[in-house]
């Protein structure tokens, strides 16, 4: 150190470290939109998109109301319009480079207003027009023609009057046409090539990578009620990019389960039972639209998160279902009774009832429950406040990896996080706290390779599902009678 003569300062890290916010309940929905509406279809195929807005998740996928082929589109309506949640992760494995068909020599007769009106899903950029079969030459885009897609998705081929088709009575199309039904569960469930591209549920790795969020709810409606497709959700929700964990919602096949008594066998048949899996039956109704239940059990948890401060502790259940009723895929009509409804939770099943204050969602439980008993894999909102508390932990001290290890290093994240912890006493989040480093858990061989580990007592509060009223007829109040 060189010569100093006079008066300097210098600084230490903070003692106490500020915690990282987290989305607790970020959904990441994977499906098949209907990109060909989109002005560059290929922008989002097997690409995560982040959406704030319905308008902005229209531009990107395309909204169409077939939900049964562009699935994404069920979950953009309920969480854009119905739930008004914000933000949703979309991931369309729906690529219009494979999953297509092929129109080749399409005679079409113009209306009096020289338009033709295509309803398939033609991919724009692969439309051909020409005035006849047996024209050698195609029609020229924006002189001859224009093509778009109209507000109901439908393409409207208009014939300028100064082109070369303003005689015609018809035209010829060419084109190719996204198929939706080439989609297949593998595309869901997708993986990486040799190139080391990841496609479908692969891509879960990627979205704090991408985002700087970590997943909180991963589901596809509408593929979940595959039991190869629920089990993979399972599986990767259970380790994200080898660090995370968050919960998935899955849907039992009310095509194949019809009746409430027969919902317990197929869920156990099929292995949804997960201690991260909330297993759904059957359908909700929304008027005329028919929801598979776990796209709204994502939007009622979203809004209720947003009601705690994105704080995961209490239960979606007994909480407002924007529903008119319950139903089979097929729109068949469900009328469940609370003794019904609490069969179904009681085999860790989520489920709808109309009993009190109208239409309410109604189970606490895992898939896991009743196999599984431990609170923190049985109830869904302990299980969540226990993978919040991953991320949040792992975010916060990610920054002190590689610092030394001394007694500062440790007493720093001891003490940070027990103000954390308190704090989420403090406000009812918790019932209780405590943060330890403990001597029999760091072992000098494990601090001799940099290893520490810090153990977080918590106890998040599990949802009062049984308040009972015990009454006694009181006689001594008769000496009310002799005062």
């Amino acid at each position: 150190m060189g010569f100093f003569h006079g008066v300097k300062a210098s600084e230490v890290p903070t003692s106490i470290i500020a915690p990282v916010q987290t989305t607790a309940g970020l959904p990441v929905v994977f499906g098949t939109a209907p990109v060909h509406l989109t002005d560059n279809p290929a922008a989002y195929v097997n690409k995560p998109v982040i959406c704030y807005s319905w308008a902005e998740a229209v531009a990107a996928l395309g909204y169409s109301a077939d939900w049964d082929n562009y699935t994404l589109c069920e979950a953009m309506y309920s969480e854009f319009k119905l739930y008004a949640v914000k933000p949703i992760i979309f991931v369309n494995v729906l690529n219009p480079a494979i999953h297509k068909a092929g129109v080749s020599g399409a005679e079409k007769d113009l209306a009096a207003d020289k338009t033709v009106t295509i309803n398939e899903p033609v991919i724009l950029s692969t439309l051909k027009v020409k005035a006849s079969s047996e024209a050698s030459a195609d029609a020229v885009l924006n002189t001859d023609y224009t093509a778009a897609y109209d507000d109901d998705g439908k393409l409207i081929i208009t014939v300028l009057p100064d082109g070369a088709l303003a005689e015609n009575t018809s035209i010829v199309l060419t084109y190719d046409k996204v198929d939706p039904t080439a989609v297949t569960a593998n595309n869901v469930i997708g993986g990486v090539d040799s190139s080391g591209n990841a496609t479908g549920l692969e891509l879960i790795d990627q979205i704090y990578t991408m985002f700087s969020m970590v997943p909180g709810i991963v589901a596809a409606p509408g593929w979940s009620e595959n039991p190869t497709v629920a089990a993979v959700m399972k599986a990767k929700c259970l380790n994200i990019s080898e660090l995370f964990r968050c919960i998935c919602l899955t849907d039992i096949d009310t095509a194949q389960v019809t009746k409430y008594a027969d919902v317990n066998a197929w869920k156990n048949n099929n292995n949804y039972t997960g201690t991260n899996q909330c297993v759904c039956w059957p359908c909700v109704r929304m008027g005329d639209m028919v929801f598979h239940m776990s796209t709204h059990v994502m939007g009622i948890i979203g809004v209720t998160d947003a009601a705690n401060d994105d704080v995961p502790y209490q239960s979606p259940s007994n909480q407002s279902l924007q529903a008119t009723g319950l139903c089979l895929k097929d729109g068949t009509e469900v009328n469940l009774s609370l003794p019904q409804a609490n069969l179904l939770n009681s085999q860790g099943v989520i489920t709808g009832l109309n009993f009190s204050g109208g239409w309410k969602l109604w189970g606490n439980y895992t898939g896991a429950y009743p196999s599984i008993t431990d609170v923190k894999d049985s109830f869904i909102c302990v299980r969540r406040m226990f993978d919040w508390q991953y991320q949040t932990f792992i975010l916060t001290y990610w920054q002190k990896v590689d610092q030394p290890l001394t007694p500062r290093l440790v007493k720093t994240i001891v003490d940070s996080e027990q103000i954390r912890l308190n704090g989420l006493v403090s406000r009812g989040f918790l019932l209780g706290a405590d943060v330890k480093f403990l001597e029999e858990e760091n072992p000098t061989t494990d601090l001799l390779n940099g290893i520490i580990r810090v153990h977080s007592y918590i106890t998040p509060p599990v949802p009062a599902q049984e308040i009972d009223d015990i009454l006694e007829y009181d006689v001594n109040n008769f000496q009310t009678l002799f005062s």
